[in-house]
């Protein structure tokens, strides 16, 4: 290694030290008097923050905590409900590798390397589950797929030289894997998002995500006791709440993740259910509209324009009422300037390897087993993607599966990339194409004059 390089290696650790104290400091000092601090806090960060677009957000953040009281509440709960140590942390490691130091290293490979380096990437170390939930969007994918440890630990220490220091894992049921807890660890300046079905988090698995410090998981619901177990099976919503006493037991930060579908959409954004969730510990909520992919996908569960304009009204109306955020994909192009998938902000790896532009688009053109990272950001598929991005002058039409049917085939075609799984091309031709389309016109006409109104 060249002396230049040593130097700058030690420049960046004694400068991720240095602001990792400055932080840990700062974050005790808050739980004294939060609603006083965390305004100061605040302004620290947007001055350590390097990137424009980050400064804004942090700014805003401040803006929502000094006028709005259900957001104050939440912000405070991240000191009286979350375990010190854990929240530290997990704040260092997203914070601080990921936000502030990282955001350069994304930056200076774009403009030497021309690979543009999205800030997280979705990866399922096994295909493996054991529940098997109707309409899994991963149900259709080949069950004995494993990542050898040895390849997840490569891609996860090429990821950091690339500046990617966020990852989000999936499956398959990643807590089947059994060297998930291993890589977390050795990957400790690493922050893991982990969606789970939640009935593997035994005790034994509670205190390691404790004292490990950089794991989120985010258990899937698909509403009420009756509802989760008609889909996910009998008795896993009660495996479930068990799971988060558990994580909540241990001060831990945790989320929950929902599949909405024309069944479920008001239970899943009423009052009575949210204020639930609250009251179980859970810190944020993931919510997918079904796509129908995977395992014996269904249209008829797919949202009608009308539940679709309801929930975008209403997820507005709950992030600014209750004490939870809430994340709803595809009707937050607004927030993300369209779709994010493709490796503009994110991509996905299935547990065969193939690398696909997203978790619901099933085809891809190249395997991390036989290329770098480095290798397949730079493949056609997410060139394709990136040059169609956004796919609509409507960020609330973002989705080219959903929304755009006609732009994924052209990619396809384009690119020539293939189905990994079967099954996987019935969303470009034939009968579940032609309801795409159908779906995909519907919604528009109900979408643009609320997108029209949204910009005047």
């Amino acid at each position: 290694m060249s002396e230049e390089k040593t130097n700058k290696l030690n420049f960046s650790f004694a400068r991720r030290y240095v602001e990792e104290q400055i932080l840990t400091q700062a974050m005790n000092y808050l739980e004294g008097n939060p609603e006083k601090n965390i305004p100061r806090l605040t302004k620290i960060f947007e001055k350590m923050t390097p990137v424009q677009l980050h400064r804004e957000f942090i700014g805003n953040i401040r803006t929502f905590y000094e006028e709005n009281e259900a957001i104050k509440t939440y912000m405070n709960s991240l000191f009286t409900d979350i375990d010190r140590d854990v929240r530290n942390k997990f704040v260092t490691d997203f914070v601080i590798n990921s936000l502030m130091l990282s955001s350069e290293r994304r930056i200076q490979v774009q403009d030497e390397e021309h690979i543009h380096v999205p800030y997280t990437f979705l990866i399922d170390p096994t295909s493996a589950c054991n529940l098997k939930c109707t309409g899994c969007w991963a149900g259709e994918y080949t069950k004995h797929d494993q990542l050898e440890p040895e390849l997840f630990d490569r891609i996860l220490t090429e990821a950091k030289e690339l500046g990617i220091y966020a990852v989000v894992v999936s499956g398959g049921e990643p807590f089947v894997y059994p060297y998930l807890l291993d890589i977390a660890e050795k990957h400790n300046d690493m922050a893991f998002m982990i969606y789970t079905n939640g009935t593997r988090i035994d005790e034994e698995v509670a205190d390691k995500i404790k004292t490990l410090g950089n794991i989120s998981p985010a258990i899937s619901l698909e509403g009420w006791e009756t509802e989760t177990d008609a889909r996910r099976g009998e008795g896993t919503f009660q495996k479930i709440m068990d799971a988060m006493s558990r994580l909540r037991e241990r001060g831990l930060f945790f989320g929950t993740s929902v599949t909405v579908t024309r069944n479920n959409v008001k239970e899943l954004t009423s009052d009575e259910f949210i204020d639930f969730l609250v009251e179980q510990g859970v810190k944020y909520m993931w919510a997918f509209h079904y796509v129908p992919i995977g395992r014996q996908p269904d249209p008829d569960l797919m949202l009608l324009p009308e539940q679709r304009a309801y929930m975008a009204k209403r997820s507005a109306y709950l992030r600014l009422n209750k004490p939870l955020p809430i994340i709803d994909f595809w009707n937050d192009g607004s927030y993300t300037e369209g779709c994010i998938a493709g490796g503009k902000c994110f991509f996905h790896i299935n547990a065969r390897g193939d690398v696909e532009p997203c978790a619901f688009v099933h085809f891809a053109v190249e395997n991390i087993k036989d290329k770098s990272l480095r290798e397949v950001l730079k493949n056609p598929l997410f060139t394709a993607y990136q040059k169609g991005q956004p796919f609509s002058d409507n960020m609330l039409c973002p989705c080219p599966i959903i929304d755009k049917p006609d732009a994924l085939r052209q990619i396809v075609k384009e690119t020539g990339a293939y189905p990994t799984h079967e099954g996987a091309e019935t969303v470009l031709s034939g009968e579940m194409a032609s309801y795409l389309d159908q779906h995909a016109a519907a919604w528009k006409e109900v979408a643009d004059p609320i997108w029209n109104n949204r910009q005047r």
